[in-house]
């Protein structure tokens, strides 16, 4: 039998916060939970039985380590893993309720909240440069100018769709210029190498198995690239916010182990996305960038601010007001301020 640990009560929302958050508030219609302490200091609570859908993916690696690790299971969870093949299937997982905490893009998330999805921030896993445009040889494509009258596979509501896009705005070409075809991450990479595409808006850890194939990235800005978000319902917030510090601790745990442990964190991917280790260590030790603060806060915003009116322009949000109300509830930093990875060493 594993060793059960238990896990000092961290959160929980208030009366108040919680009758909100229970009628299914969502962005415009009130303010973010801000669960208050439930017990006092030192207190236990057992997690014994108590139930957890989360997710794991490629593109963020210390959720692989914790599924790999056994922590939240040994912590007396039930763990359903579910996979998410891109932020926007984790954002429909989370609207659907098959997941209650998903891995994403800012921009994705900042999409979903502003489109009345329930959900918030309550961790930053990483600063990834983990998005860029790419394309094979005999394509004439070498610059984003080159796109105009191509076909570019991208998977809309993703980071690599909004890196795409601020993108052409930044070198003066229109979005209807471009003709997207909407693929989910590896099927775009498989467009591209069937000459389906002319160019591909790449996510690693795909884009650079691509890349080791011979694959370019004729374009990149890590400043288009939005954080990792781990992203929770407002229901599992309100109910289980003991379950909610439990993620936020392992999550925490994950990136002081990956530091320690580069190699086996390598292994880990590569194994999960059927990567040549080389390839992993690469997305690891020079485009991930998990060594970021945890704390979700206004880094994030002002990142999220320069995108959020692409989404309006576009017509992927209605108006800006439902960016703003989203942009004002998104955030919720009660957990990540809380965090004590020492709980699960």
């Amino acid at each position: 039998m594993p060793r059960i640990r238990t896990i000092r009560a961290a959160l929980v929302a208030g009366a108040a916060a919680s009758a909100l958050l229970l009628t299914g508030c969502v962005a415009g219609e009130g303010q973010a939970a801000q669960p208050e302490p439930a017990a006092s200091e030192g207190e236990a609570v057992s997690l014994e039985g108590q139930t957890l859908a989360i997710d794991f993916a490629t593109y963020n690696p210390l959720s692989l380590i914790i599924k790999d690790q056994g922590w939240l299971e040994d912590a007396g969870l039930e763990v359903t893993w579910v996979q998410s093949a891109g932020s926007n299937k984790a954002n429909e997982a989370l609207r659907a309720g098959a997941i209650e905490v998903g891995s994403t893009a800012g921009s994705a998330a900042l999409l979903a909240r502003s489109n009345g999805s329930p959900i918030q921030v309550i961790d930053i896993y990483s600063q990834p440069e983990w998005a860029a445009l790419v394309t094979v040889d005999g394509k004439g494509v070498e610059s984003v100018e080159d796109l105009k009258g191509k076909q570019v596979a991208a998977t809309k509501g993703t980071d690599p769709y909004f890196f795409l896009l601020q993108s052409l705005e930044a070198e003066g070409v229109e979005p209807d210029e471009i003709t997207v075809q909407n693929l989910q991450h590896a099927d775009g990479w498989a467009a591209l190498q069937n000459g389906s595409v002319d160019a591909w808006a790449g996510l690693d850890p795909i884009m650079a198995g691509a890349e080791e194939a011979g694959a370019s990235l004729f374009y990149r800005n890590v400043d288009f690239n939005s954080y990792g978000f781990l992203n929770a319902t407002e229901d599992f917030i309100a109910n289980k916010p003991e379950v909610a510090q439990a993620v936020v601790d392992a999550y925490e745990q994950a990136r002081a182990w990956a530091e320690e442990n580069p190699e086996e964190t390598a292994a880990i991917l590569a194994e999960v996305a059927g990567l040549d280790e080389a390839v992993a260590t690469k997305v690891i030790t020079e485009r991930s960038n998990l060594d970021v603060d945890n704390v979700p806060g206004d880094a994030q915003v002002a990142v999220l601010e320069k995108i959020g009116p692409i989404f309006v322009e576009l017509g992927d949000v209605a108006t800006q007001q439902q960016v703003d109300d989203a942009l004002d509830t998104l955030i919720n930093d009660e957990f990540a301020t809380q965090a004590d990875p020492a709980r699960f060493e």
